[in-house]
C-alpha cells in the first residue's frame, strides 16, 4: 500500500514537472532573435491569445496539474529514502560552494572579456580594451579565487554603477546573487586564497613574516562575515528568482513579436505542434513560476532541476545561442541543488512543521503504549 501511495505521489509530481517543462525555451529573446523581427502590439497579442479557448484550456491542465503534483507531494511523500540519499549527497558538496559559485561567474566573465561585452552581450562600450582587461582580469581573479571577496564586491560595483545607464544589463541581473554569494562565501577550496592562508598561518614560513594583510584583515572580515553566511542560500535563490521572473515577462510576454520570430526561426512547432502564441506563453509563464517559487523558497530543489533541465535545453537545443551567457544561471541554480532553500523560506517552515508534528506523534505514541511489566522476583 505504502509502495502504491509513493508510486503515484512521484507520478503526479513528474506529471507535474513535465507539463511545467513542455513548452518552454528559455534563452533570451535578445540574444536569439533573428534580425529584421518586428515588434508585435503586447496587448493585442495576449488579448488574443487569451480569448483562444484552446490556449487558456491548455494553461489551466497546466496550472492545475502543477497544483495536483505539489499536492499529491505533500500527502503522499513519496520516495522518502530516495529523496534523503539525494538531499544527503548534496550536502556532501557543501564545501565546494564557493569553487561552484567562482567558476559560475569567472567563466563568463573571462569569455565576455575575450568577446568584448560587459556582463550582457548586448552591452557593448566604446572602451573595447577597457572591456578586454575587467573582465579577463576579473574573471580570472575570480576563478583562481585570489582576493576572491575583494574582486567579487569590485565586479558588483562595476556592474550598479552601470546599471542605469545600461539596462540590457538586467539581462544579466544574476551576475547581481552570484557576486553577493561568492564575496559572502569566499573562495572555499579548491582556491589561491586557500593555500596563502594556509601559509600565512603557519608561523614557520617564510611567507608569514612578511604578509599582514591575512591576520589584520583577512581573519577579523571574516569572522565578521561569517554569521552571514548562511544568507547566502536565500541571496541566491531571491536574486536568481528576480531574473526568472524578469526574463520571463520582459524577453517572452511584453516582446511577443520577437519571441514569435524566435519560435519560427527553431521551428519549435514541429516538436510540439501547438499554437505558436502558446509557446510564448507557455514559456514566459513557466520562468515566472519558477521564479516566484524560488523567491518564496518552496520546493527549492525540486523547481532548481526544472530550471536546470530548462538550461540544458537551452544550451544542447539551439545551435547559435550565446552558451557563455547562460553559465552564470546554470551554475548559480547547481549551487542551490546543494545549498537547499536556507533559512526564511517555505521549505524551511514546513521542515520544521514536520518535525514538530514527528515530534508530537512520537510522545503521543510513548504516552500511550503500556508500561511493561515488573518482573522483579518476589518472594513466595
Amino acid at each position: 500500500m505504502h509502495t502504491n501511495r509513493r508510486l503515484l505521489g512521484g507520478s503526479v509530481a513528474l506529471l507535474a514537472a513535465l507539463v511545467a517543462f513542455v513548452g518552454s525555451a528559455t534563452a533570451h529573446v535578445e540574444y536569439v532573435r533573428p534580425p529584421g523581427s518586428q515588434p508585435a502590439n503586447v496587448v493585442d497579442f495576449l488579448v488574443a491569445a487569451f480569448t483562444t479557448p484552446f490556449i487558456v484550456g491548455t494553461l489551466l491542465v497546466g496550472f492545475i496539474a502543477v497544483l495536483a503534483g505539489i499536492g499529491g507531494y505533500l500527502y503522499l511523500r513519496p520516495f522518502p529514502a530516495d529523496i534523503a540519499a539525494f538531499r544527503a549527497a548534496m550536502d556532501d558538496y557543501r564545501d565546494l560552494l564557493g569553487w561552484l559559485l567562482r567558476l559560475s561567474m569567472g567563466m563568463p566573465l573571462i569569455a565576455a572579456g575575450f568577446q568584448g561585452y560587459l556582463f550582457s552581450p548586448s552591452v557593448t562600450l566604446p572602451y573595447p580594451t577597457a572591456l578586454r582587461l575587467f573582465g579577463i582580469s576579473v574573471g580570472f581573479f575570480l576563478l583562481f579565487g585570489l582576493a576572491t571577496r575583494v574582486t567579487a564586491v569590485w565586479a558588483l560595483f562595476v556592474y550598479l554603477v552601470a546599471l542605469p545607464s545600461h539596462p540590457g544589463l538586467l539581462l544579466a541581473f544574476e551576475y547581481v546573487p552570484g557576486l553577493l554569494a561568492v564575496a559572502l562565501v569566499g573562495g572555499g577550496r579548491p582556491s589561491a586564497d586557500a593555500v596563502i592562508a594556509r601559509m600565512a598561518d603557519d608561523d614557520k614560513t617564510l611567507y608569514s613574516q612578511f604578509d599582514p594583510f591575512y591576520r589584520r584583515v583577512a581573519v577579523p572580515f571574516a569572522t565578521r562575515i561569517k554569521p552571514y553566511k548562511e544568507l547566502a542560500p536565500v541571496v541566491l535563490r531571491v536574486g536568481i528568482g528576480i531574473a526568472f521572473i524578469y526574463l520571463g515577462i520582459t524577453q517572452k510576454l511584453m516582446r511577443p513579436g520577437e519571441a514569435l520570430a524566435v519560435v519560427e526561426k527553431y521551428d519549435l512547432t514541429a516538436i510540439v505542434p501547438v499554437d505558436p502564441a502558446l509557446w510564448v506563453i507557455g514559456a514566459g509563464l513557466t520562468e515566472a513560476l519558477v521564479g516566484v517559487m524560488l523567491i518564496a523558497g518552496a520546493f527549492t530543489r525540486g523547481f532548481s532541476l526544472v530550471a536546470f533541465g530548462l538550461f540544458t535545453t537551452t544550451l544542447f537545443g539551439l545551435p547559435d545561442d550565446p552558451v557563455v551567457a547562460h553559465i552564470s544561471l546554470f551554475g548559480l541554480v547547481s549551487a542551490l541543488l546543494i545549498t537547499g532553500a536556507g533559512p526564511y523560506s517555505f521549505d524551511a517552515w514546513l521542515a520544521e512543521r514536520i518535525r514538530t508534528a514527528n515530534e508530537v506523534a512520537t510522545r503521543a505514541a510513548d504516552l500511550t503504549e503500556p508500561e511493561p511489566a515488573d518482573e522483579t522476583p518476589t518472594d513466595d
